[in-house]
């Protein structure tokens, strides 16, 4: 959150209880019996802080991934502007289509749909199975780093 790359600090410790899913119910079953709320607290303060360090760890990787990407959107040429401008927008909801993309850059259709079509070349983004309404662009590397750990 200091350095920008968060706007509210999130945790999401559901994960953490679910793979520690014996000692979560151990715990609270030593609180129901023995009253081992010291116990309890102890085993939810871990899971905070091994929560926490990993947020940190994903944050400072997507951070790093929007640099690296904005290096690679550079030599583009003159559509560098506006592919950067899409890629900006990326970063906030990394599953678009072309019209809210268009909504969020002020830039025209057809532009965005050329800025996606360089980010595809550039392997940035991919095209999700098309739904009904419209095509949706997926920041892949994005959606793998926020992925990655919770396979359960």
């Amino acid at each position: 959150c200091a350095e920008g790359a968060l706007q509210e600090p999130l945790l999401y410790l559901s994960l953490y209880f679910k793979a520690h899913r014996d000692d979560y119910y151990n715990h609270l079953q030593n609180i129901r019996e023995n009253g081992d709320w010291e116990g309890w607290l102890k085993f939810f303060l871990r899971g905070i802080h091994e929560t926490a360090d990993q947020a940190v760890h994903t944050a400072k990787r997507l951070v790093q991934l929007f640099e690296d990407d904005r290096k690679k959107i550079q030599p583009v040429g003159k559509a560098a502007g506006s592919v950067l401008r899409v890629h900006h927008v990326l970063q906030q909801s990394p599953i678009i289509s072309i019209k809210a993309a268009a909504d969020k850059t002020a830039l025209t259709f057809p532009t965005v749909k050329t800025s996606f079509d360089k980010l595809e070349q550039l392997g940035m983004v991919s095209l999700l199975p098309k739904t009904r309404r419209s095509k949706l662009y997926s920041y892949t590397q994005y959606i793998g780093i926020l992925n990655q750990g919770t396979e359960l």
